[in-house]
C-alpha cells in the first residue's frame, strides 16, 4: 500500500500530557501554550479534559483555558469528557469537539474506571446523544490495544470489536492506544488489518507511547497500513504512570522529524514547535523528552 501524502496529528501535549506531570502549572502558561501550538500549525489541539480536579488535578481551570485562548479558524480544540457532567460543562466552555475514552482490556477498564468494557461504553450513549443536539463532534479513544499492565497481551479481535462499538455510536474517528507502549510493528500492523475489517481505515488514528522506544517504527507500519492520523504530546509531555520512570508519549517534534524526512506533509512549523516545548519545558522545570530538540539543543 501506497504511504499516506498528508498527515494529521493531533496534539494533546496540553491534556494528556499535563495531567501526568507532577509540577502544577498555571492556566496563563496552559493558554500560552495552547497559542504556540495554534501559531505553529497544528490543526487539532486537545486543550484541557473536563473531569473532577480531585482526580485529575492538572486538568483544574480547563474551562478557563478555553475562554483565554486564542481561537483559529479551522483548527479543532479538543477536551476530554468522560461523563455527562463533564460533557455540560464543556458545552458551557464553548467545546466544539469532546473525546471519550474506553479500554480494549477488562482488567485495565475495572481497575481505571471501576467497570467493565460493556459498562462504560453504555455510560458514553447519553453523551454522544447530546452531543448530537448541539452539533459537537465526538472522537474515541480506545486503550490497551496493544497490551495491557494487567492482563498481558490484548486480542487484536477485542480492540476491533470496542472500536466498532465506539464507531457505531457515532465517533466520527477512534484513536486506538498502545498505553504501555509494548507494542512492535507486526502487532500492531495485525491490529490495525483487524480493526479495519470492521471500522473504515479513514476513521482510525494511531496514539503510541514511546515506553519501550517503539513508538516512531510503530507509527511507520501504521503508514503503511494506510493511517494518516496520529496522537503526538509537544516534547513527549507526560509519563507512562503503568511502567515507572519510563517515558510515555511520543513527542511530536519528533514525529514530524520523521514525517519530513519521509516527504510527507503536515502543515506544521517545526521551528515554531520547537521554541513552544523548549518553553513549556522550562515552565515545568524538566528535560525535553523529544530526542530532536536534544540533537538542535547541542
Amino acid at each position: 500500500m501506497n504511504l499516506p501524502t498528508h498527515v494529521r496529528l493531533i496534539e494533546v501535549g496540553p491534556r494528556d500530557g499535563l495531567q501526568n506531570e507532577a509540577t502544577p502549572i498555571s492556566v496563563a502558561d496552559k493558554v500560552q501554550l495552547v497559542d504556540a501550538l495554534t501559531d505553529a500549525g497544528l490543526g487539532y489541539i486537545e486543550v484541557g479534559s473536563f473531569v473532577s480536579p480531585k482526580w485529575v488535578p492538572q486538568m483544574a481551570g480547563s474551562a478557563e483555558v478555553f475562554a483565554q485562548i486564542r481561537r483559529k479558524p479551522g483548527v479543532v480544540y479538543g477536551a476530554l469528557a468522560p461523563n455527562l457532567r463533564g460533557f455540560e460543562d464543556a458545552v458551557a466552555a464553548g467545546v466544539k469537539e469532546v473525546a471519550v475514552f474506553a479500554a480494549a482490556s477488562e482488567a485495565f477498564s475495572q481497575r481505571n474506571i471501576n467497570c467493565s468494557i460493556s459498562e462504560s461504553l453504555a455510560r458514553f450513549v447519553p453523551i454522544i446523544e447530546a452531543a448530537k443536539l448541539h452539533g459537537i463532534t465526538v472522537r474515541g479513544y480506545v486503550s490497551c490495544v496493544l497490551g495491557c499492565p494487567y492482563e498481558g497481551n490484548v486480542s487484536a479481535h477485542q480492540v476491533a470489536a470496542v472500536a466498532k462499538e465506539l464507531y457505531a455510536m457515532g465517533c466520527y474517528e477512534v484513536s486506538l492506544g498502545d498505553t504501555i507502549g509494548t507494542g512492535t510493528p507486526t502487532a500492531t500492523r495485525a491490529m490495525f488489518e483487524a480493526v479495519t475489517a470492521d471500522v473504515p481505515r479513514e476513521k482510525l488514528a494511531g496514539h503510541f507511547h514511546d515506553t519501550y522506544g517503539q513508538a516512531l517504527v510503530n507509527i511507520y507500519a501504521s503508514l503503511q497500513e494506510g493511517i494518516a492520523v496520529f496522537d503526538s504530546s509537544i516534547a513527549g509531555l507526560g509519563g507512562c504512570p503503568y511502567a515507572k520512570g519510563a517515558s510515555g508519549n511520543v513527542a511530536t517534534e519528533d514525529v514530524l522529524y520523521m514525517l519530513n524526512g519521509m516527504g510527507i506533509e503536515t502543515g506544521i512549523d517545526m521551528d515554531k514547535l520547537l521554541l513552544a516545548g523548549e518553553h513549556i519545558c522550562s515552565v515545568l522545570g524538566r528535560v525535553t523528552g523529544s530526542r530532536v530538540a536534544r540533537a538542535r539543543q547541542g
